[in-house]
């Protein structure tokens, strides 16, 4: 964990003295590092390297680094290969990805794309097929997840915008599941699983109605975004199709709305729910995005908090096949103490009910359920030093701990503006 956080803060002082240097030289309006930031992206002539894989840290992998990226337009602007590998220091393994997709119309941005995967996924995440367009710099959460489980997938998948607001894309999947931990799904009528196969249908969504798009040569480019977003996904899983063990479907949401006010405040809601029914295995059910680990001190447990993820709500504790959460944050104006400091204040309030039918099928594993519904309050202080800032989070209501220090959590927060 150590080793990481110098990396990062090496990082943020590379970046720190980048941004000096170029506000020197008005010619320059944006340096190359931070337009690579941005987009996710170091672009070079015909292969354009994703910045996603090239160092990240994670319970169970430790540190995971390698290469990947995409071809771009000069290459072809009908054809893409796309790809990754990635070895982890401490299982000691190779993971890897390699596809391709075809444009069948510029205008619509739809793609027809063809993926082989070999890698892990955490166990109870439930992501959304557009979501994987967006890159995020930093991902908080990784850095504490230990739960994983092994899938090997072949995918077919079309991309498409029925309009510049209508983002979607349908995928079929065919994975092999192993997880990496103690687990077995005992079905009274199928009988035992520990490792299993499914056959996956995934229809996915997202909607912009109140953004601005326009047309350019890479596309449809949003140029103001507006709020509220919504993300919608059904996925299908079907029992005796190519060998797929077992038959669920799963209906998710998602809605974020954000308010701007005077002086740069911003109130922010999102409204996360999942829907599952039929045989489905833990790996495929809800945890509602825990971010702390089961360490006996607070300082223990000090790490780094998510962007809408529970601080106080330990790893594997929950999981629901039905569940919804509600995060509220209001950010004060920022508090103009010097020209170097300027901290943002952030109250937090996070809510989480859920439920699971049929517990005793998910053998090896001890968790418990969200139906008398999880609450915590908590404090951000943003942009202390570099981007670095604390976070204070404090559980209440009906799963409050008899330990104080248990439902205490105390992070650092990172945020990097490149505007």
């Amino acid at each position: 964990m150590k080793y990481c956080l110098s990396l990062l803060l090496f990082f943020l002082l590379t970046f720190n003295n980048q941004a000096q240097s170029e506000a020197q030289t008005d010619s320059i309006p944006k340096s190359f590092f931070s337009k690579a930031l941005e987009s996710g992206y170091v672009e070079t002539k015909y292969f354009d390297f994703d910045l996603r894989y090239l160092i990240k840290y994670n319970q169970y992998e430790g540190f995971r680094t390698g290469l990947g990226g995409i071809t771009n337009s000069n290459l072809s602007e009908i054809l893409r290969i796309e790809g990754y590998t990635v070895y982890g220091f401490l299982d000691d393994e190779f993971k890897y990805s390699i596809g391709t997709g075809v444009r069948l119309a510029k205008k619509t941005n739809t793609w027809l794309n063809l993926n082989y995967t070999d890698d892990l996924q955490e166990t109870g995440s439930s992501n959304f097929l557009t979501d994987q367009r967006f890159f995020q710099l930093f991902e908080p959460r990784l850095i504490n997840i230990e739960t994983f489980h092994k899938h090997t997938t072949k995918a077919l998948s079309i991309e498409h915008q029925f309009a510049p607001e209508i983002l979607t894309e349908t995928q079929f999947a065919i994975s092999n599941i192993e997880p990496k931990y103690k687990y077995t799904y005992n079905h009274e009528v199928l009988g035992s699983f520990e490792n299993f196969k499914l056959s996956l249908l995934t229809i996915s969504a997202q909607l912009s109605p109140f953004s601005k798009f326009e047309h350019s040569p890479a596309g449809i480019v949003e140029t103001k975004t507006g709020f509220p977003k919504f993300s919608i996904q059904y996925t299908r899983s079907f029992a005796d199709i190519l060998k797929s063990d077992f038959r669920f479907s799963k209906l998710d949401f998602r809605t974020i709305q954000q308010f701007k006010h005077q002086k740069k405040a911003l109130t922010e809601f999102v409204f996360t729910g999942g829907l599952a029914n039929g045989d489905i295995p833990i790996t495929h059910t809800y945890h509602a995005y825990p971010n702390n680990v089961s360490k006996e001190t607070i300082l223990q447990r000090f790490s780094v908090a998510g962007t809408n993820s529970f601080e106080t709500m330990y790893f594997n504790e929950f999981y629901s096949d039905k569940f919804a959460t509600l995060q509220m944050k209001h950010k004060l104006s920022p508090l103009n103490i010097s020209p170097w400091l300027k901290p943002e204040l952030v109250l937090i309030y996070r809510y989480a009910v859920g439920s699971m039918d049929h517990i005793n099928r998910h053998e090896n594993i001890s968790f418990s359920t969200l139906e008398k519904g999880f609450s915590e309050a908590g404090l951000e202080i943003n942009k202390l030093f570099f981007g670095f800032g604390l976070s204070f989070a404090y559980r209440h209501g009906a799963y409050h701990l008899p330990r104080f220090d248990d439902n205490l959590a105390l992070k650092f927060t990172f945020n990097l503006n490149l505007k």
